[in-house]
């Protein structure tokens, strides 16, 4: 029998903290016609081990292996493939927001089985509400389109919608890709708030900014392809 809803969660060297986020899975699927899909996403550490497990006992949180780096969508996408569900969603190991949360997202379904549904930080620091200001001008003027806190997670989907994409990207532009093809298509975009915990990131300060400004990179770059592709199909 299908789930209702697959939640993908790549996990690249996350073994210090596969173990909690092991039971707020659990704690998911036992609320929720449920998978979740822990993608070990090629780590350097024993992630791999410690994942299967940590998940061994629970037959709803499945384990896909793969034996290099994929990328932050190239693991996605590997989970996507893998999923069950007709409602399909992603969120991030490193849990500034709760997995969990991606139940609150699903009320949204029983109206609209269509729609694309993001969380939406709330709590934030004042330098990444300022930085995420500074990409949504400039997506907008890219591509035309509005989008706001376009790494917010959880992001859930229905399988229909993502069926339908087309050579989607494996790097950090994948929500990026997601959130333009769901305007593009007319989809009812709807948010709901999210607690934001930035503090257990665990990352210096010089490697939050440079893990941001890479970010910015992968995606500028696909704006920019994405703008020219678009133009070029007229």
């Amino acid at each position: 029998m299908r789930p209702r809803l697959s939640l993908v969660i790549p996990c690249f060297n996350q073994g210090h903290r596969l173990a909690s986020l092991v039971e707020r899975c659990v704690d998911l699927v036992r609320q929720e016609d449920a998978e979740v899909i822990l993608v070990e996403n090629g780590s350097k550490d024993d992630s791999g081990d410690r994942l299967t497990e940590l998940a061994r006992p629970h037959d709803r949180l499945r384990v896909v292996m793969l034996r290099s780096h994929a990328g932050y969508g190239g693991g996605i996408l590997a989970g996507l493939r893998a999923a069950r569900g007709s409602v399909l969603g992603w969120s991030e190991a490193e849990m500034q927001t709760d997995p969990r949360s991606s139940l609150e997202a699903l009320p949204f379904f029983d109206v609209e089985p269509q729609a694309f549904v993001k969380g939406l930080r709330a709590g934030r620091p004042m330098h990444d509400v300022v930085f995420s200001l500074g990409m949504t001008a400039f997506e907008f003027a890219a591509l035309r389109a509005l989008m706001w806190d376009i790494n917010a997670q959880p992001t859930l989907c229905s399988r229909e919608f993502f069926e339908s994409w087309e050579d989607p990207p494996d790097d950090l532009s994948l929500d990026l890709y997601a959130f333009h093809q769901a305007l593009r298509q007319g989809l009812p975009v709807c948010r709901f708030p999210v607690a934001f915990d930035a503090s257990v990131n665990g990352k210096r300060e010089h490697n939050l900014l440079m893990s941001k400004l890479s970010a910015s990179r992968s995606t500028v770059a696909f704006s920019l392809n994405l703008r020219q592709r678009l133009r070029s199909a007229r």
